[in-house]
């Protein structure tokens, strides 16, 4: 112990302010790469917006989503035991006759799907009461793409849209049903496009 200690001593203040830059810009790396991947090599589902209310302006320009699949009944779940306080769950996703996918079913764990169906992993953040480690019959769920930043002064616009029913959001959804926003679509015209980095 008192060698190690004696080492870390010897080593140059500058040398240790410098490695501890380095992993900081590694770890920034990182997440860039993480996002990136989803977008990339992620699978395209298209999701329906819903209105949301109330909204939240101290911010910035930002648009909050909610979707249709954020509120599910959780089927086979429901008065099951909970792991953990919010747990995660897998929601089987396929689209219907427009293309737009759709919530099927609520897993506690993956489960298979056939093409064109897909899973997508998110968090419940309310199953009866904020206490309970139990399913209760209707979930509400966090998949991480609730919220989208956009150039100052138009959030106003996409909320109007999204509130009329004209906005849609195409999803990046890994295998391991990580998702993020890839593009907004105002009335099916792509307005908005993720950089990968």
């Amino acid at each position: 112990m008192m060698k190690l200690v004696a080492f870390w001593q010897r080593i140059p203040k500058a040398v240790l302010f410098g490695l501890a830059i380095l992993l900081q810009c590694a770890l920034l790396m990182l997440m860039v790469a993480d996002r990136m991947q989803i977008l990339r090599d992620g699978r395209e589902v298209t999701l329906r917006t819903q209105p949301v209310d109330p909204r939240d302006l101290l911010r910035g320009d930002y648009v909050t989503l909610g979707y249709a699949i954020s509120q599910l009944p959780a089927g086979a779940l429901a008065g099951q035991p909970a792991a953990e306080r919010s747990p995660v769950v897998f929601v089987k996703l396929a689209p219907d006759a427009n293309g737009l996918y759709e919530a099927v079913s609520v897993h506690a764990e993956p489960v298979p799907v056939t093409s064109p169906e897909i899973l997508i992993r998110g968090r419940v953040v309310y199953s009866c009461g904020s206490n309970s480690r139990t399913f209760c019959d209707r979930l509400t769920i966090r998949y991480g793409l609730e919220s989208y930043f956009v150039p100052e002064g138009e959030g106003r616009k996409l909320e109007q849209a999204r509130n009329q029913q004209k906005l849609r959001v195409v999803a990046a959804v890994l295998p391991s049903g990580r998702a993020a926003i890839k593009r907004l679509l105002l009335d099916g015209e792509p307005v908005y496009e993720e950089p990968w980095y």
